[in-house]
């Protein structure tokens, strides 16, 4: 099993691709694939929803995807369970936002993308 490294320290396309994801608001193609995030020590992937405009993340590691598949393919198979509840079907109109190391708690807020939200 490959080493994990820090954020950052890893692939520097991944890494890349992170930054442009922040910069540009949105997927970066073409992306890095699973593989490739994880083994720069990229655990999980932040999604924003467009319905209630709340961010979430998913781990890598549980995807059901080939690990040769691009990180960018997987937003369109991300609905948002609070939307879709209220729908009463699969709604998916999310987008990805970075690559993230850790989960999102109160100490680890969600993304924000660059130059900075206010």
């Amino acid at each position: 099993m490959p080493r994990k490294s820090s954020p950052g320290t890893g692939d520097p396309i991944v890494t890349l691709t992170n930054k442009r994801m922040l910069a540009f608001k949105g997927s970066a193609q073409p992306s890095p694939t699973l593989g490739d995030a994880l083994n720069a020590g990229y655990g999980y992937l932040e999604v924003r929803c467009l319905g209630c405009d709340a961010n979430q993340t998913v781990a890598l590691d549980i995807v059901r995807r080939p690990k040769a598949t691009p990180v960018h393919e997987l937003e369109r198979y991300m609905p948002c369970k609070d939307c879709s509840q209220v729908r009463g079907y699969p709604y998916k109109r999310s987008h990805l936002v970075a690559l993230r190391a850790t989960n999102i708690t109160a100490n680890n807020p969600p993304s924000t993308w660059w130059p900075g939200e206010r």
